[in-house]
């Protein structure tokens, strides 16, 4: 691994996270392909996209910030997710699958932010 993001564990369950929505979005609606299936897929990219991308900054400061944003772009991913659910575009043991891995990065991201921060709000 070059990059020192890549040796983080939250980046890495992010890359999965994203393989298992894009996963899950192959078998939507066709229609949906330019909008939940969409939304879900950037939303879910924007995770690891933000880790790796604090990663690269200068300061703790900076860090926590992007930490901040890719536990956002969790968050909305989520909100997708149960939209998909609840319009039956998936299956509700993937959702569920789905779910924990979510709540898993929003542990680990939070933890993250905290460590950086020196643990103050």
């Amino acid at each position: 691994m070059a990059f020192r993001f890549e040796k983080l564990e939250v980046w890495q369950l992010a890359i999965e996270f994203s393989d298992d929505i894009y996963k899950a979005t192959r078998s939507f609606s066709a229609d949906e392909r330019f909008g939940l299936t969409n939304q879900l897929r950037r939303a879910a990219v924007s995770i690891a996209a933000d880790i790796a991308e604090g990663s690269g900054r200068f300061s703790d400061r900076d860090f926590v910030r992007f930490i901040e944003i890719a536990y956002g772009s969790l968050m909305e991913t989520v909100s997708h997710m149960k939209i998909a659910q609840r319009q039956s575009f998936q299956a509700d043991e993937s959702a569920t699958s789905l779910y924990a891995t979510a709540d898993r990065l929003a542990r680990m991201l939070s933890g993250l932010r905290k460590s950086r921060a020196g643990g103050t709000q």
